[in-house]
C-alpha cells in the first residue's frame, strides 16, 4: 500500500490528487506540519508514504519518478518525498524535528550544509523548474521552502541517502504566487511528458543495431504492454520462450526451419530491449526481474547454440565442439568485463607529493576518438554487443549453414576480445590507480576457489604475499596453460592428465593467496574460467565418443550460470553466494580435478559422456536450487539489471 500526504496551502482546480491517486496512492491531507505528524504515525509501517506540497506544479512522470520507484529507501523531487519502509522510521525522526521549528534553526554544519543543497537544487533547476540564467528562480530563502523539502534535507542530514531522479525536461515545482503558478504551468505544458517517458525508456548507451533498428519501436511496443498491465518479468519470460523455440526450429536441421530460426531469434531480442524498456517505462523493478533478467540473455544464447549444432548434426556435420568453443569465448569475454569492472568501479587515484595521478595515454585516445562522433558507434560495433551478435547469428542462420554461423562467431568474438582485453591492460598498467579492499574481495568470490585451492592458499599464503604483483596472475597463467595443454596433448587415460589437473590446484592456491589488488589481478578469475571451460573443451573434443560434447556443453553451461549468479549478486550489492555453496560444487579446481580423474580412469569403451552429464546435472541442480531461493527471497536487491550493452 502507498499513501500520500498533502501538506500546505491548497490550491483550487489543481489535478494533484488525481494525479496521486493514478499513482496508486491512498490520499489524505494535513492542514500543517503537525497534522502531518499524526497522519504518518497512523499509516502501517509497511507501507510506502509520501509527502506531498498541495501546490506542486509538475509532470506526472517527475511525481512517478519521485514517488514509486522502489529501487530507493527514500527519493525526492522539489514538493515531493518519499519513503519506503525501511526508510520511514527516518522520516519520522527527520518531520517531527523539522515540525518542532528544530530543523530550521540546526547550527551544525552537516544540516545547514543539506538545507542549503536542498535550495540550490530549486534555484539551479537540479530538482525543480529549471531556470535559466537571469531568470527568477523559484523561491529565494530556505525558510521558504515546502515541508517536503526541509524534511528530505533533514533526512539528508541525519545519514538517509536521498535520490533525487534526474528529470532532464520535466517539470517539479512548487511556485509562491500565481505569477510563479503561470510560469510553471507554461513550462509543464511546453513540454510533453509522455514523449519524455518514451525517451528515457530507451537505455542512454546502447549498440548501434538496438538504437537505429529495435528502440524506434520497441518503446511503443513496452507502452502497448505498460498499458495492457503486462509485466517486466512476463515480457522477458515471452522473450525466453520465443528463442527456445527458435532454437528448436534451428534443430529441425531443414532450411525452412533455419530461416524460421533467424527471424524468431531476431523477434526474440525484440522483445528482450522491451523488458527493460517496460520496467523503466513503467518503473517495475523487482528482485525476480533482476534474475530474470541477468541469467535468461544467457540462456536464450547457449540453447540457440544446442540448437544450431541439432541442427547440423541432423545434416551430417557435427559441429559440437564449435558451439561449446562459442559459448566458452563468449563467457571468458563477459567475465573479463565484470572483473575489470569490479576492479574499477570505487579505486581512486593514486597520489605524488599529495597530488593525484589521473589519465593515461589510452583513456585520452578514447577521449580523442568519442570526440568524433562516428568513431563511437564504430567502437561499440566492434566489440560485437548483444544486439550485433544477435542480428548476425540471425541473418547466417537464415542464408548459410550453422558451421558457417560459428566460424562467423568465433571470429568475431576473438577479435572483440582482443580489442577489449587489450585496451584494458594497457589502462590498468599505465593507470596509477589504488583498489579498494571492497573490489579485491569481489575478484577473490569472483574466483570461485574451491576447498582445494583454499588448502593451498592458506599454507602458502604468508610467501605469496612476498612475491611481486603481476606473478600470481603469471602463476595462474602457467597452471591453467599446464592443465589445458596436457589435455590437449598428452595422453587421456594416463595419470599425466591427473598431475596436470594438480599443478593447476596448486596453482590456483597460490594465484588467490595475495590480496588482489595489483593492477592486473581483475585478470585471475577470466583466467580460471578459461582454464576450466578450455580443459572440458579440449577433453571432449580429444575423447572422440559419442555424447561427449553435447555432455560437456551441458557441464559448461551448468558451470556458467553458477559463475553468471555469483557476478549478478555482486553487482547487486548482495555480496557473493555461500561459501558452503561454493564448496559444495568445488571450485574450479575441484570440478576440473574431478573431470581429469574420471577422463584418466574411463576406458574409450565406456566413454566419458556419461560422467559429465551426471557432473553436469548435479551443478545444475545445486546452483539453480540455491539461486531460484536467494533471488525470490526478500533479502534480494529490488534492482533491475542492465545487462550486456545491447
Amino acid at each position: 500500500m502507498s499513501t500520500a500526504i498533502l501538506t500546505g496551502t491548497p490550491v483550487p482546480g489543481s489535478p494533484l490528487e488525481g494525479d496521486l491517486r493514478s499513482l496508486g496512492f491512498d490520499v489524505r491531507t494535513a492542514p500543517d506540519a503537525a497534522a502531518a505528524v499524526g497522519l504518518l504515525a497512523a499509516v502501517p509501517p509497511a507501507d510506502r508514504v509520501a509527502l506531498v506540497d498541495q501546490r506542486f506544479v509538475g509532470h506526472l512522470h517527475a511525481l512517478r519518478l519521485a514517488l514509486t520507484d522502489p529501487r530507493f529507501p527514500a527519493a525526492a523531487v522539489t514538493g515531493a518525498l518519499t519513503a519506503q519502509p525501511e526508510a520511514r522510521a527516518a522520516l519520522s525522526v527527520a518531520l517531527a524535528t523539522v515540525t518542532n521549528g528544530t530543523a530550521a534553526n540546526r547550527t551544525d554544519a552537516k544540516a545547514d550544509a543539506a538545507v542549503r543543497k536542498a535550495d540550490a537544487a530549486v534555484r539551479t533547476g537540479g530538482a525543480g523548474l529549471a531556470t535559466g540564467p537571469g531568470e527568477p528562480a523559484t523561491r529565494t530563502a530556505s525558510a521558504e521552502l515546502p515541508l517536503a523539502d526541509r524534511v528530505g534535507a533533514a533526512l539528508d542530514a541525519d545519514g538517509t541517502a536521498v535520490q533525487h531522479p534526474e528529470l532532464g525536461s520535466l517539470v517539479a515545482a512548487v511556485p509562491d504566487g500565481p505569477a510563479a503558478r503561470e510560469e510553471a504551468l507554461a513550462a509543464v505544458a511546453a513540454v510533453d511528458d509522455e514523449a519524455v517517458r518514451l525517451r528515457s525508456a530507451v537505455k542512454a548507451r546502447d549498440g548501434f543495431f538496438t538504437t537505429f533498428c529495435i528502440s524506434p519501436y520497441s518503446r511503443y511496443l513496452a507502452r502497448w504492454c505498460a498499458r495492457r498491465g503486462l509485466t517486466p518479468n512476463q515480457v522477458t519470460t515471452a522473450s525466453l520462450l520465443t528463442a527456445l523455440v527458435a532454437a528448436g526450429c534451428a534443430a529441425t536441421g531443414t532450411r525452412g526451419g533455419y530461416v524460421a530460426a533467424g527471424l524468431l531469434l531476431l523477434f526474440s531480442f525484440v522483445l528482450d530491449c522491451t523488458d527493460g524498456q517496460l520496467a523503466r517505462y513503467s518503473l517495475q523493478y523487482s528482485t525476480m526481474g533482476a534474475w530474470l533478467d541477468a541469467t535468461f540473455d544467457r540462456a536464450k544464447e547457449y540453447a540457440y547454440y544446442a540448437g544450431l549444432a541439432l541442427g547440423a548434426a541432423r545434416g551430417g556435420d557435427d559441429v559440437w565442439a564449435l558451439a561449446l568453443a562459442a559459448m566458452v569465448l563468449q563467457s571468458v569475454r563477459h567475465f573479463v568485463d565484470f572483473s575489470f569492472n569490479e576492479a574499477n568501479a570505487d579505486s581512486t587515484a593514486a597520489t605524488v607529493n599529495g597530488k593525484a595521478v589521473v589519465g593515461t595515454p589510452t583513456t585520452a585516445l578514447s577521449s580523442r576518438l568519442d570526440s568524433v562522433g562516428w568513431t563511437v558507434w564504430v567502437r561499440r560495433m566492434i566489440v560485437l554487443p548483444i544486439g550485433e551478435r544477435w542480428a548476425m547469428i540471425a541473418v547466417l542462420t537464415a542464408l548459410t549453414t550453422p558451421r558457417i554461423v560459428f566460424y562467423a562467431l568465433l571470429a568475431g568474438c576473438a577479435f572483440a576480445a582482443c580489442y577489449t582485453t587489450a585496451g584494458r591492460v594497457l589502462r590498468s598498467v599505465t593507470r596509477k590507480a589504488v583498489r579498494t579492499d571492497r573490489a579485491a574481495q569481489a575478484l577473490a568470490d569472483l574466483a570461485d576457489t574451491g576447498p582445494l585451492a583454499e588448502l593451498v592458499a592458506r599454507a602458502v599464503r604468508r610467501p605469496v604475499r612476498a612475491l611481486p604483483g603481476v606473478l600470481p596472475l603469471l602463476i595462474a597463467l602457467a597452471g591453467g596453460a599446464a592443465a589445458v595443454g596436457v589435455a590437449a596433448f598428452g595422453p587421456l587415460d594416463s595419470p599425466l592428465l591427473i598431475l596436470g589437473a594438480l599443478v593447476y590446484v596448486l596453482t590456483s592456491g597460490i594465484a588467490v593467496a595475495h590480496r588482489m589488488g595489483g593492477p592486473l589481478d581483475w585478470l585471475v578469475p577470466p583466467v580460471f574460467r578459461a582454464t576450466e571451460y578450455g580443459f572440458l573443451l579440449v577433453l571432449a573434443a580429444r575423447a572422440d565418443v559419442p555424447g561427449a560434447l553435447p555432455a560437456a556443453f551441458g557441464l559448461v553451461a551448468a558451470v556458467a550460470y553458477h559463475h553468471y549468479d555469483t557476478v549478478y549478486r555482486i553487482r547487486g550489492g548482495a555480496g557473493a553466494p555461500p561459501r558452503g555453496l561454493v564448496r559444495a560444487l568445488g571450485g574450479h579446481e575441484g570440478r576440473t580435478l574431478l573431470v581429469a580423474v574420471l577422463a584418466a580412469l574411463t576406458t574409450a569403451e565406456s566413454g566419458l559422456a556419461p560422467e559429465l552429464t551426471v557432473i553436469a546435472v548435479l551443478v545444475a541442480v545445486i546452483a539453480l536450487a540455491e539461486s531460484i531461493r536467494f533471488w525470490v527471497s526478500s533479502g534480494a536487491p529490488a534492482v533491475h539489471d542492465e545487462g550486456e550493452t545491447a
